[in-house]
């Protein structure tokens, strides 16, 4: 019988607008038109896993983790009282895929929450160092954070692959 008890066996799922920090794996499905975005602390080897839905909080101080806007520099100052720097962290996210394209550009949510989060990082300071973004289909996204920040992503259309 496996051991149980191994962090390695089961990620730690995360839903819209939760998020997780520490070094043991993480995962979050159904990433459609939202982001999953992890930061990696290499010297570390700890980072943090977010599932955002939406670009802009408008001021709603509902689940920080929700919005780009909020949900960045939460799990910014989560790392950092993990002993994390700015410096130290690398970027990497998954998703923003267009999932309503029936209704114009306009509600192109997906490509609007890459946008936020690109220019959020930019401002932080902090390196996007790979991402799978747009497209049509969703995705499921495991990051490895104790294994080198690595992650895995499985599509809707069955592609799988390592940023």
């Amino acid at each position: 019988m496996a051991d149980q008890s191994s962090p390695t066996l089961q990620p730690a799922m995360i839903g819209i607008g939760e998020y997780r920090v520490g070094s043991f794996p993480i995962m979050t499905i159904g990433l459609g038109s939202c982001i999953g975005l992890t930061l990696y602390d290499s010297q570390k080897k700890t980072g943090a896993m977010v599932h955002i839905m939406l670009p802009d909080s408008g001021g709603r101080t509902d689940r920080s983790g929700k919005y780009a806007d909020t949900a960045i520099p939460l799990i910014l100052s989560e790392l950092e009282k993990l002993g994390s720097g700015k410096c130290s962290l690398i970027a990497k996210m998954a998703g923003g895929a267009c999932m309503f394209e029936y209704f114009g550009t306009n509600l192109n949510i997906g490509e609007r929450n890459t946008e936020k989060v690109r220019a959020i990082l930019k401002e932080q300071g902090i390196k996007l160092s790979a991402e799978d973004v747009g497209g049509k289909v969703g995705r499921t996204v495991t990051f490895l954070p104790a294994n080198g920040g690595k992650i895995s992503i499985r599509r809707a259309d069955g592609v799988t692959s390592e940023l």
